[in-house]
């Protein structure tokens, strides 16, 4: 009697095939998603699929599946005419993301203030060092990898899954965002904020987040609000001087 085909396959081999098709995708996205907040993807840039796809070494299909993933993840906007790209904020939105973070976060270091250990601690100072030598190098990538690095670690040590979840879902945004625009600003708080969670302070510790987030907040939408500005007077002033040229150009009636 010939063996039965389940008895002739391993459990394993039967989802292989998949397994290594989630690993491709999972690994497309995250390769997007660093190029995304670094900046190496701008805002409003379109992702071509074929593009994409021979650029990271692989077939158009998982990358058509981690940009599902980067779009749930609001990083990546998707429409009919244009297909994929880069998503773009305005300055409401970003308010309306720093008010979030702000709440969501300062309870996150009220958390970690009533939980935190001595190896924590020494890491959020670590961080701290590495954050004020990106500054120095003018590392800007580098500065936004850094200050998630710093952020995470508060969420870790506050220990709240939920929180972790919803806050890494408004934190990612495209490094134009912040980085240069608020380095300094941060790198005073990232201290203020270990000094706060080194004494146990849950109070403090959450003032000061909130203090943090606001005050970049106010630094980056007043940023984007220029850049709205510059783009409306530039485009105006392109208008002005194609109908000074139209009005000077020659007929054919001119000698």
């Amino acid at each position: 009697m010939l063996p039965h085909r389940a008895d002739t396959i391993r459990p394993v081999d039967v989802f292989q095939g998949e397994v290594d098709r989630l690993v491709v995708r999972d690994a497309a996205a995250q390769l997007l998603r660093d190029a995304i907040v670094d900046g190496r993807l701008g805002p409003g840039e379109h992702l071509k699929g074929e593009k994409l796809a021979k650029a990271l070494g692989i077939s158009r299909t998982p990358v058509r599946e981690a940009l599902v993933i980067l779009e749930a993840e609001g990083l990546v906007e998707a429409t009919t005419n244009r297909g994929a790209t880069v998503r773009s904020y305005n300055h409401r939105e970003l308010d309306d993301i720093f008010r979030l973070r702000a709440v969501l976060e300062g309870y996150g270091a009220r958390r970690a203030a009533e939980r935190i250990d001595d190896n924590a601690l020494a890491a959020l100072w670590e961080s701290c060092d590495r954050y004020e030598d990106r500054i120095a190098e003018r590392d800007l990538p580098g500065l936004v990898r850094e200050n998630y690095v710093f952020h995470d670690l508060i969420l870790d040590v506050a220990d709240n899954d939920q929180l972790s979840e919803f806050v890494r879902q408004v934190i990612a945004m495209p490094f134009m965002y912040y980085g240069q625009f608020t380095s300094s600003v941060s790198a005073h708080y990232h201290r203020q904020l270990v000094n706060a969670l080194a004494a146990r302070d849950s109070e403090r510790a959450e003032l000061i987040m909130k203090e943090h987030i606001l005050e970049s907040r106010d630094v980056v939408v007043n940023h984007v609000e220029q850049l709205l500005s510059d783009r409306a007077v530039s485009t105006a002033e392109g208008r002005r001087l194609i109908i000074q040229s139209d009005r000077v150009r020659p007929t054919s009636a001119d000698p």
